[in-house]
């Protein structure tokens, strides 16, 4: 059992290689508040250069996560590791960009005076009109002050202080909430511009369909414990192949006595295994059975989140 709050330590030879790897590790993550366990024996990377999408129901744990990942919060038992270092040292935060769930702007500055004072604290140039338009917020909104600004806009403004002095990772926790259709495509072509330049994507989402589109990996939280993750692609392929017969009356009693069983789409053997369905194939077509679709499973990512959180219930 690790200590409580253990961490990787600062610098060091092992951490410049990992870092090379990955961008984030974490072991064992736990986290409390008070008597309630939020983050229960979590183990995740996140590859350098991929774009990571976090989901699952509410309540899962997903905002906790990047506040313990980001050493927002302390983990409570566990090892966390940003960048090589622990997430407390400075260094290890250097290089990221964060755009948090709940932003709160000064209603009475403008989009370019706070990013000015960001730019400032993150001790980088940079120009605060070419970061606007880039998240493409109205030109005539860049001197207008943010108290009237709608939520979407407020968000374009967030996401350019997250981007500001170019950031090799970027942590999003929600970045297209409130903002329209249009304005989530453009976001999702600027950060995909992003990964394809190199940087690390972590988005936290309950927009499935947008994760879906940006991302190459996906870890699901339900309840607080880590229910699935790995690369999308993998994750959708998942399961077994489906088999659709032509109609007759006795399809179902033929399947069942092959061992075949029915699923959304066709029939598939209960293991999985390519053997299996060849074995229960060969027997139901030397029965008469006539074959019109044999097909690979390709879930979405809707579909994998409910089975693992069903799963994770049963």
């Amino acid at each position: 059992m690790n200590r409580a709050g253990r961490e990787f330590p600062p610098g060091g030879t092992n951490c410049r290689v990992r870092a090379v790897e990955r961008v984030a590790q974490v072991r064992g993550l736990e986290k409390r508040y008070g008597g309630r366990l939020v983050l229960k024996g979590i183990d995740l990377e996140v590859p350098r250069g991929s774009a990571y999408g976090l989901v699952g129901p509410n309540g899962a744990g997903k905002t906790t996560f990047i506040k313990v990942l980001l050493g927002i919060v302390r983990a409570s038992t566990g090892e966390v590791e940003l960048m090589g270092r622990v997430p407390q040292d400075p260094r290890s935060r250097a290089s990221v960009g964060y755009l948090p769930e709940r932003l709160t702007l000064p209603e009475a500055w403008t989009p370019v005076a706070w990013l000015r004072s960001v730019l400032r604290l993150k001790g980088v140039s940079g120009d605060p009109a070419a970061l606007l338009e880039e998240v493409r917020l109205d030109p005539e909104a860049h001197r207008r002050r943010m108290g009237g600004f709608s939520k979407g806009m407020k968000q374009r403004v967030g996401l350019a202080g997250a981007l500001a002095g170019a950031p090799q990772v970027l942590v999003l926790d929600e970045p297209t909430d409130g903002i329209d259709p249009i304005g989530r495509m453009e976001i999702r072509e600027l950060l995909a511009a992003r990964v394809r330049e190199g940087v690390t994507v972590f988005l936290n989402s309950h927009l499935l369909a947008e994760t879906e589109r940006l991302c190459d990996h996906v870890a699901i939280l339900g309840g607080g414990r880590l229910l699935v993750s790995g690369a999308l692609a993998d994750l959708r392929s998942q399961g077994a192949p489906r088999a659709r017969f032509e109609p007759r009356p006795d399809l179902p009693e033929l399947c069942a006595r092959h061992d075949l069983h029915p699923v959304e789409g066709g029939w598939a053997a209960r293991d999985a295994t390519p053997e299996t369905m060849s074995r229960a194939l060969a027997g139901i077509l030397a029965e008469g059975a006539v074959l019109r679709e044999l097909t690979e499973p390709a879930s979405d990512l809707e579909m994998v989140l409910r089975e693992a959180v069903e799963a994770e219930a049963a």
